[in-house]
């Protein structure tokens, strides 16, 4: 990678020093990495985030009190050595809920949020939260200088806990269509209901769709609700309670390929195992798996696999996936299989959307529910900025950052969170954030001064 430009910076230092490390972003990965440095080590941090209270993100801040958390209360403390600690948490805060019940994001984005306000509070002034936005990172004379729209801050160190690139802009539609406020490309941003009554489509058949679905029926729309995707598949549902097989033999002898992997799998479903009890296995070893297949077998998976994985692995709350399939009982919402051609303006209004194999249908909106996107394409402003001047660089299959086992991109720079995926597999879920903050911390945590 090429070397960051030296820049001049103000003589007033903010009282920092080498010893400090920075944390650019406030979602659940910048809060959990702050907590686990202050008690794990003697560093002084400070989160850069125009987050009011950090730790809800997006993931959990946008949410409504009818999305629920995909996972069980009793699996997303942010203690790995003590799984009910959520659970002792809700219960002071008055919620009855055990540990294999799934919880309100929001009330999630709560817990996160209380944890690093707690932290602050007990940091005895080690941990600060800047609150900003960051524009730029530059070296400084003693480390790294995180340029912000409230002024600089210079650390020692720097972790980069962005959070997920934008959606990219999809092919085949067009400006006039991208220009209207009823293709609406961030579906947690504040835009205008749909036309009241009119069709509905949604790109993207996964749980973001789900999540928007409810959110539109929520509001009173009436209106056809249709999800569109190659495949088609939206998620499964969790059981009610957890499967009793907890750890299916998956292992494999010799080398591991995709296809022996895949007629395992097959193998240990047929002789009886239960389907999700095989999933969570595979989710435990998915980034050991990622790591010993070929490069063949990775991008097979990207072409042919990952959809299949995807609703196997991220499932719906029971409760979810109930009125899910009464909005499809009753007509209101339906999923679809085909490849968007496009979508243009109608002159009657709404968009004429293109799908291969159908003819043009009309919607009155359209939302886009397919994900993050490829980089450097999607970064935002900030890490655009670090890819054009070589800071950072596209990890493997354009699906994160480049790092090294550790998550680091170069001394002193960082990076935790889900655009370490590429290099690993499992990148989003609070046990694997986790397990890479403390993989972080323990290769940051050097006698103070050190790089």
């Amino acid at each position: 990678m090429s070397s960051l430009v030296e820049v001049v910076v103000p003589a007033s230092r903010d009282a920092l020093s080498d010893r400090t490390v920075a944390i650019v972003g406030g979602g659940a990965t910048g809060a959990l990495l702050a907590r686990a440095l202050i008690r794990r080590t003697d560093r002084d941090v400070v989160l850069i985030a125009p987050d009011l209270s950090p730790g809800r993100g997006v993931a959990y801040g946008a949410a409504q009190p009818w999305h629920i958390l995909n996972a069980r209360a009793g699996s997303m403390s942010i203690c790995p050595d003590d799984p009910m600690h959520l659970v002792r948490w809700a219960r002071a805060h008055g919620y009855d809920v055990e540990g294999t019940d799934f919880l309100p994001r929001a009330v999630y984005g709560d817990y996160l949020a209380d944890q690093f306000a707690e932290t602050v509070a007990t940091s005895t002034g080690r941990l600060r939260h800047h609150v900003a936005t960051a524009t730029a990172l530059h070296t400084g004379p003693d480390g790294y200088v995180v340029l912000t729209d409230a002024g600089p801050v210079h650390a020692g160190h720097v972790v980069l806990a962005v959070g997920n690139p934008e959606q990219q802009r999809l092919p085949g539609i067009s400006d006039a269509a991208y220009a209207s406020p009823y293709l609406v490309t961030d579906p947690w941003s504040e835009h205008p209901a749909p036309p009241a009554g009119e069709p509905v489509l949604l790109l993207g058949t996964g749980l973001t769709a789900v999540d928007v679905a409810l959110s539109l029926t929520e509001a009173g729309h009436r209106g056809p609700i249709e999800a569109l995707s190659r495949r088609g598949l939206p998620p499964l549902a969790h059981p009610q309670l957890p499967p009793s097989s907890a750890h299916p033999d998956l292992i494999l002898d010799g080398g591991l390929t995709l296809r022996r992997l895949l007629r395992r799998v097959r193998g240990a479903i047929a002789a009886g195992a239960d389907w999700v009890a095989v999933v969570d296995t595979l989710r435990h070893q998915a980034d050991r798996l990622w790591a010993d297949l070929g490069d063949c077998d990775r991008q097979r998976f990207l072409r042919h696999v990952v959809r299949f994985w995807d609703v196997h692995r991220h499932r719906m709350a029971p409760p979810i996936a109930a009125r899910i399939e009464a909005l499809r009982a009753q007509g209101t919402l339906s999923f679809s299989a085909g490849r968007l051609r496009s979508i243009a303006p109608d002159p009657r209004g709404g968009f004429e959307v293109g799908v291969e194999g159908r003819e043009p249908r009309h919607y009155g909106a359209v939302i886009c529910c397919t994900g993050p996107g490829a980089l450097p394409g999607s970064a935002d402003p900030f890490l655009a900025g670090l890819f054009r001047d070589g800071t950072v660089r596209p990890g493997p299959y354009g699906l994160g950052v480049d790092t090294d086992a550790d998550g680091r991109i170069r001394p002193g720079l960082w990076l935790a969170g889900p655009l370490r995926r590429g290099h690993s597999w499992e990148t989003t879920a609070v046990p694997e954030i986790r397990a890479q903050v403390d993989r972080l911390v323990a290769a940051l945590h050097v006698p103070a001064g050190g790089r």
